[in-house]
């Protein structure tokens, strides 16, 4: 039974832990991090390295997404991003960034993304950016919000598309609305022959109900960061280490309900830190989202400064504007080194090959089993 802690009389709260809150307890044995795979499949698609991007234009673009794929990766493109908006977007995001670091300031910032998303999607543009990063070879997916995947699955699957994003803060199997029907994920996701990824969610229930849907992979966490406001906004927010484990203890109750299919669950929240992917994965995750991390490179399109796609919403942005001091490394070192900052923050995925080294794992499913322990 999970704990319950009372707040106030007959009002009650569920107790649960953030990656802070928990460490990775060695076993009795290692091993050489030479003997250590990280890879995983997802569907047909094997990728080399547990890392899906985060899907917003400030670091994903058609060249990140492919470069991100050279290394193993899976780079996300977001479809309603400025590249399916704008021809000059390398212009357009410089604007944005001098107009953040400058006199206006980040409101005026985010008052120049939502203008700029306020331009019609464009699938000429579109189909331009996904089949730059189909010929290429690398796997190519995109995200869409569910609110637009059914108007916009047909152009990218037309353009490439292999894996399917539908994301949005939070997304449910049982949306309600006066409005118009609003998707059938279910439905949505039979029809399709491309795996697709959904989510964010933060409880077992709505894992379930997402893997119940057809979904290959579920989303955990709603993009929590220094940029994201989400909690700020709408007083939402999920402990990452308990919600990763709750939506793997459903992957783990769908998998015997279905007699043996496995979903994917995904970590997207509080990875601040090359030991937060790794207990993550500990926790049950079977990849990280990353996405404030990726500013560190030198390839990030919006030159170190971070915001989620929902920085652009027309009405309620929920995503600041945030500068990082960028350390100008490319690609390949923040993700395989080598590294001298001993903090964290480069060699990201050799830090996790060490962390399963020194606990005795050589494959990431084998890592969900590492014990853990509470620290505070």
């Amino acid at each position: 039974m999970r704990d319950l802690v009372e707040i106030g009389m007959g009002r009650t709260a569920m107790r649960g832990y953030d990656l802070d809150d928990v460490e990775i307890v060695p076993s009795r044995r290692t091993r050489s991090s030479k003997d250590v795979s990280l890879s995983w499949q997802i569907d047909a698609y094997r990728l080399d390295i547990p890392l899906v991007t985060h899907p917003t234009d400030a670091v994903v673009s058609p060249a990140t997404a492919i470069r991100i794929g050279e290394l193993g990766g899976l780079g996300v493109l977001n479809a309603e991003g400025l590249w399916a908006r704008h021809e000059n977007v390398e212009g357009e995001l410089a604007q944005v960034v001098r107009t953040a670091e400058e006199g206006e300031g980040p409101d005026a910032a985010i008052a120049m993304l939502q203008q700029l998303h306020a331009a019609p999607i464009r699938t000429d543009l579109l189909t331009e950016a996904i089949k730059q990063i189909k010929d290429s070879g690398v796997t190519v997916a995109a995200r869409v919000s569910p609110q637009h995947a059914e108007e916009l699955t047909p152009t990218l699957l037309a353009a490439g598309v292999e894996v399917l994003m539908v994301q949005g803060t939070i997304v449910s199997a049982e949306h309600v609305s006066q409005e118009g029907e609003p998707l059938n994920l279910k439905r949505f996701i039979g029809e399709l022959d491309v795996p697709v990824i959904a989510g964010g969610v933060g409880d077992y229930r709505t894992a379930m109900h997402l893997m119940r849907t057809g979904a290959a992979g579920v989303i955990v966490g709603f993009g929590q960061s220094r940029s994201a406001t989400t909690t700020q906004t709408l007083g939402i927010g999920v402990p990452m280490a308990t919600a990763v484990a709750d939506a793997a203890a459903a992957r783990r109750d769908y998998l015997d309900e279905t007699g043996g299919r496995y979903v994917h669950v995904i970590a997207d929240g509080g990875l601040s830190y090359s030991g937060d992917i790794a207990k993550s994965i500990a926790c049950g995750a079977d990849a990280v989202m990353l996405g404030e991390a990726l500013t560190e490179t030198s390839e990030a399109p919006a030159q170190g400064y971070y915001w989620t796609a929902a920085a652009a919403h027309p009405n309620l942005p929920r995503s600041e504007i945030v500068g990082f001091n960028s350390a100008g490394v490319d690609l390949n070192t923040l993700l395989f080194g080598p590294s001298s900052d001993p903090y964290g923050t480069l060699n990201l995925f050799g830090a996790l090959r060490r962390a399963m080294a020194k606990t005795g794992y050589s494959e990431l499913k084998e890592f969900q089993k590492v014990g853990l322990m509470l620290c505070r």
